[in-house]
């Protein structure tokens, strides 16, 4: 598949539920219930008058989006933010989208004053390649939660700073 002409927007539109559906079934990674909870942020998101604490960031070819990323400010915290979710539609992995919206949201992130990214992954192996992704874009783990997620599926955080 031929990538060109991406186009970034942080604009939250109604059929970017459908397309968010899509992009994270396409990819194998998540279940039914993670689906369902990411489509459900973009619902609570959705009314513009709304503030739901969550941001996106998608990323737009000329025929559809092709990934996304929903990030926020940790509650409670002077500049800690959270990635919760970063996906590229399968077709579209391996040409440099995932990176160009992490690298947006790092972007946004120190723009609105934020000192440091997390994020948080499974320590299956499958997320593995997931997990090899963030450790080249400069994440460090900082903890790892054994059985957290499930008996034998530890929760693996990754953690760097934003600097201005």
């Amino acid at each position: 598949m031929k990538v060109s002409n991406i186009q970034f927007r942080d604009q939250l539109r109604a059929e970017d539920i459908g397309s968010v559906e899509n992009i994270l079934r396409s990819t194998g990674f998540f279940n039914e219930e993670e689906v369902r909870v990411a489509c459900g942020l973009l619902e609570e998101s959705l009314p513009a008058e709304k503030e739901s604490g969550y941001l996106f960031l998608f990323a737009d070819s000329e025929e559809r989006t092709l990934g996304y990323a929903c990030y926020g400010q940790i509650p409670c915290t002077q500049g800690s933010y959270d990635l919760y979710w970063i996906a590229v539609a399968e077709e579209a992995r391996g040409k440099g989208i995932g990176k160009r919206l992490l690298e947006g949201v790092e972007q946004r992130v120190e723009a609105a004053g934020g000192r440091k990214l997390y994020i948080e992954t499974s320590g299956k192996p499958l997320y593995e390649p997931t997990r090899a992704f963030y450790e080249r874009c400069g994440y460090k783990v900082c903890a790892v939660l054994e059985d957290f997620y499930a008996p034998g599926d530890a929760k693996v955080l990754f953690e760097r700073g934003i600097h201005s």
